[in-house]
Parts: C-alpha cells; structure tokens; sequence
C-alpha cells in the first residue's frame, strides 16, 4: 500500500469517527447477557447499525431447541458479505454476547458513558467493540476505490461466553462459510496467534442420607468429595512444572469453580455436584487431558467405596495452535498495526480460550485482533466498570482497514 493510499484510508476512518462511536454507543446500551442468552434481539439492533451503513446482512436464525440445549434461549448469526473480484475470502468474527455486569460499577453498564476518552459498558470491549472495528473498515474500503480483490465477510455471532458452537460452529457446521483467513476479535497491541484450550467436567457424588445423630448410617457424599477435591488439588500442584513454549501462555490451571450439595443442616449430605475448568495449553492433547483427570477423580474416590461418582463432560475446547498457515495473516497485521501505533507488535498465546478455535479445527487459519488495550485486565472484560479507550477503537480500525487492503490487492 502507497503512503497516498495509507492516507486515504485513515481520512474516510477519520470522517466516520463520530458515527462509529455512536454506533458501537448503540450496541452497549442494548442488553445481551448471556446467560440467560435471550440475544436475538440484540442481533434486530445490529442489523438496524449496519444496514444504516449500507450494508446486506443475512440472518441465520439458530434453531430454539438447538439454542436451549446449549443453555440459552435465542441466538441468530449475522453474516455480511461484501465482494470486490476474484480472490481470497477474509472473514471478521466478533461475537455480541456478554457476561451478565454484576456489581460494583461506577457508571451504568448499558449507559456507554464516556468518562476522559473512555467508553464504559458491559461489552465496550470484550467484544462488541470490534462489531463497529469490522463494520467501519469494510465500509472504508468500500468507499476508498481502491482495486481490491477478494471477498469480505462480518461474523457476528452471539454464543462466545458458552463456547461458540451455535455462533462461528453453526455458521461452519451448515456450510455458510469457507474463509481463506479469519480475524477474531481481540487487543489492539499484540495479535494472537495461540490460545489454552479448556476441559470443563461436572461431578456428582452420591451417597445415602442420614439423620445427623446416626451418620454411621448414611453414605457422607460430602465427605467423599473431600477427598476427591484433595486428589484434584494435589494434581493442580504438579501442573506448574508443565509450561508452555508459546509465549503468554504459562502452565496448565485447574479450579473447582462450582459446588452444591446437601439437604439440610442435620442431615448426612446424600449428593454433592461440583463442576471445575481445566486449561489446555496448546502442547498438550485434549483428549488425554480429559483422560488424565477422570483417573485423578477416580484415585480420590476410591478411598470412599460406598460413594458412587459419575462424571459428565461438558465442555472440550481445543487450544488454539500457532501454524505457518497463520503467519501470512499476522505478519500482514503485525507490519500494520506498528506503522499506525508507532511500536512493535509481537505475535503472542493468551492463556484465554475463545471460539476462534472453531475456525481453526475446520481448517480456516485465524488469529485474535482488534479494539482495546494491552491486557483484558485494563479494560476490566468480564469485571464491573468494563471500559474501551476510544482512540484504540480509531487505531485498530486503521490497522484492520490497511490490513484488508493488503490482503486484498
């Protein structure tokens, strides 16, 4: 790209800067938690925003059924497809989910305040922000008249905080897209290229309840999953010796993070259901991860024998594994993304896992790139008080603009 064309480009984002902002304003302020996943009339929004702008966008309406076994009550994908010629097809992933604002914010979370440059809301960076990213660079590049080639596409898809396989899968799994490249949502000052996968196992415990005066009578399922909470906790111990070669993605984790059980308090505990999240770094095989686990689960239950468990997957995630296919695409951006903010970008592992995975497992290189700060810490994704830098909106849309149009000329 020629400096004068470079220039171009940043002039039309320049011009577009007010309507981008308000239009990202717009997204923040219409609710889509999730849970409870009720997010098809966020998507009615969306379509209002970017055919304000111009654009045709599809509507693939996710089956209820299919929507509520993965825990949600509505979800539609939204496709938009801009064609310039004959060449390569670049898809743009960001998913309009969030998690539910919780408590402790300073602002409202739908009220997309502006406080000293800084957009607060539930979703002003993680990841409705690149909503208006992607939208306002291809609706540059269709206004630049430059000579492009190759076809464009928006994802915009509603089940990332659950996974991702009734948003980018469905869209996969049904044949509605075959991307040469895909660009995830992700910061501004580093492109992702790796990313942990993740195990989630629910375990149920079951004993026989008891009157609190006889517990000899009863099976204590309690007690038993105390000791399979010490087996998995010494496991947890023996995960930092493993660490990952790509950089940002450290060692394995492992946390219990959910835990119920129990009748009453002078009753012998009959049940007791834990759920816990295991992180994949790319070296390791999902499959023997999840293997790996169970047989921990198991050791620690068989001091209990009259306790029985089950054990019910219900999540497998598969880690995100830098390629030389994904090179191509990050060193495009990477060569972009230092010309607009005048410092190097490395290429990095997050020891997140996003639904880019989905992507990658179907053959489509990807990586992670677009509006926010260095760390998902600063802009406080998924903690009250969620905020987006607006000047890093303008810089990533610049550098996903020059992006397009190199990948594309």
């Amino acid at each position: 790209m020629t400096p004068t064309e470079a220039a171009r480009l940043d002039a039309l984002i320049a011009e577009r800067e007010a309507a981008q902002r308000a239009f990202l304003a717009a997204l923040v302020k219409t609710p889509s938690d999730n849970p409870p996943g009720d997010c098809a009339p966020h998507a009615a929004r969306a379509v209002e925003l970017l055919e304000a702008l111009g654009h045709t966008v599809e509507r693939h309406h996710v089956p209820e059924a299919r929507a509520r076994a993965t825990g949600m009550i509505s979800a539609t994908n939204l496709v938009v497809r801009h064609r310039f010629g004959e060449g390569p097809t670049i898809a743009l992933n960001a998913h309009g989910d969030v998690v539910p604002p919780g408590e402790g914010w300073s602002q409202d979370p739908y009220g997309a305040a502006v406080v000293d440059g800084e957009m607060y809301g539930r979703g002003a960076a993680v990841s409705k922000s690149d909503f208006a990213t992607y939208a306002f660079a291809l609706d540059v590049l269709k206004h630049s008249g430059l000579p492009l080639k190759g076809t464009v596409e928006l994802h915009f898809t509603y089940d990332e905080e659950i996974g991702g396989e009734i948003g980018p899968g469905f869209l996969i799994g049904e044949g509605l897209t075959k991307p040469d490249y895909v660009i995830s949502a992700g910061f501004s000052y580093a492109v992702v290229v790796a990313h942990n996968g993740c195990l989630h196992l629910e375990v149920e415990v079951a004993g026989k309840s008891a009157h609190a005066a006889l517990p000899f009578t009863g099976v204590d399922a309690l007690e038993a999953t105390t000791g399979i909470l010490a087996a998995l906790y010494a496991y947890r111990d023996t995960l930092k010796k493993t660490v990952s070669a790509v950089p940002g993605i450290g060692s394995p984790q492992l946390t219990v993070g959910l835990i119920s059980g129990g009748i009453n308090t002078n009753v012998v505990p009959d049940r007791v259901t834990f759920r816990l999240d295991r992180r994949i770094v790319p070296e390791e095989q999902p499959e023997a991860v999840e293997a790996e686990v169970r047989a921990v689960i198991e050791k620690g239950a068989a001091a209990f024998p009259k306790a029985r468990i089950s054990i019910r997957r219900i999540l497998l995630a598969r880690p995100l594994v830098p390629s030389e296919a994904t090179l191509h695409l990050s060193q495009a951006i990477q060569r972009n993304a230092a010309e607009v903010l005048g410092e190097e970008i490395p290429a990095k592992g997050v020891p997140l896992y996003t639904d880019a995975r989905l992507y990658a497992e179907a053959g489509h290189p990807v990586v992670l790139y677009g509006a926010g700060p260095r760390t998902i810490e600063e802009a406080n994704g998924h903690r009250a008080d969620e905020k987006l830098r607006l000047s890093d909106l303008t810089l990533a849309t610049r550098v996903i603009t020059r992006t397009l149009a190199d990948l594309l000329s």
